[in-house]
């Protein structure tokens, strides 16, 4: 809260008695109408400087006098209250930022995630459920508030991430990825350039709307570009086309009931199955876990070798794309790491 509940109570109180005290007063003494010493309390009290109601006696000034310092006080204390609140407001939130970013310059080989919309959410719960640690740069408070509850731990930086000093402050040269998810493809576009300039080997995942905003993306420097619109009716059509893979991949996903979903573990430069066949390294014998593909190391991903043969070979920089549960994807990390 801006405002401490008792303190404004009191000050709040404070003016009820003088207006009550001054109303009284003036009809007492002056003999005064209700309404008009009412009035003359409240133009004496806020100090406005209006003209007396009616010709005071010298008791009346008096007392005016009284009322006058009586009403200064309390403005006084009035206006210390909000003047109080407003720096209380203004250090939380200078501790706040300053906290997170003492807690983004710790992190390395993390993902930057530009947006904390509906996607950005969706994908700081992925991020969270895999266990890989992520900042995200966004500007309204509403968006920061609903990141806070699905993960209240996550470095949230509240401004624009299209500046080059916030991608910066978000640890942009030691991270490993970064998804920008803003609303505005423009926006998009333009963290794209200012990410590939300041981290070339950055892996950049970016949102775009449309086939020109998407090769846009690519130019920029994106390394893959996803429409959610397309994506979404690709889904929509497989559910009424091909009904039982829809669910089947439904189920797949992170946080469902049969915690069985599709992973990737890359082949370490001193893993013991460098060299290896596929069928040699037997992997599903160790791990139990299905390899539906390979993505050789330098290749592009759309050349992914899928449902790989016993004898592909494997290198060190190849990453096996397989279905199972977390258990099984971390003892593969283990094994072929």
């Amino acid at each position: 809260m801006i405002f401490r509940g008792s303190q404004l109570a009191m000050v709040a109180a404070y003016f009820v008695v003088l207006v009550a005290a001054g109303t009284v007063g003036y009809e007492m003494i002056e003999g005064w109408s209700w309404a008009d010493s009412f009035y003359m309390t409240i133009i004496t009290i806020t100090a406005v400087g209006y003209h007396e109601v009616h010709p005071l006696s010298e008791t009346g000034r008096i007392f005016t006098v009284f009322m006058l310092v009586g009403g200064l006080t309390g403005l006084g204390a009035w206006f210390a209250l909000i003047t109080a609140s407003l720096v209380r407001m203004d250090l939380r939130k200078t501790y706040e930022r300053r906290k997170t970013m003492k807690k983004a310059g710790r992190m390395k080989d993390h993902v930057i995630v530009c947006g904390g919309g509906n996607m950005g959410q969706q994908i700081t719960r992925e991020l969270g459920g895999a266990g890989t640690p992520c900042a995200v740069i966004e500007s309204d408070r509403d968006a920061i508030e609903s990141l806070r509850e699905i993960n209240p731990e996550v470095a949230v930086i509240e401004d624009d991430a299209t500046r080059d000093r916030v991608l910066r402050e978000a640890g942009i040269e030691r991270a490993r990825g970064l998804v920008t998810c803003l609303s505005a493809d423009t926006d998009n576009l333009f963290v794209c350039l200012s990410a590939r300039d300041l981290n070339a080997r950055l892996v950049i995942v970016a949102r775009a709307e449309g086939k020109s905003a998407t090769a846009k993306m690519y130019r920029a420097g994106a390394d893959h570009v996803v429409s959610p619109n397309k994506t979404g009716a690709v889904w929509v059509a497989s559910v009424l086309v091909r009904p039982s893979v829809a669910s089947f991949m439904d189920t797949s996903e992170k946080g469902r009931h049969l915690s069985r979903h599709i992973d990737q573990a890359t082949v370490g430069t001193d893993s013991k199955v460098v060299g290896r066949t596929l069928g040699e390294a037997r992997v599903q014998d160790v791990t139990g876990l299905l390899v539906i593909a390979i993505h050789k190391h330098g290749q592009p991903y759309e050349e992914a070798t899928f449902n790989p043969d016993a004898s592909t070979r494997l290198e060190a920089g190849d990453d096996l794309i397989v279905l199972g549960d977390d258990e099984q994807v971390e003892r593969l990390r283990a094994y072929v790491g």
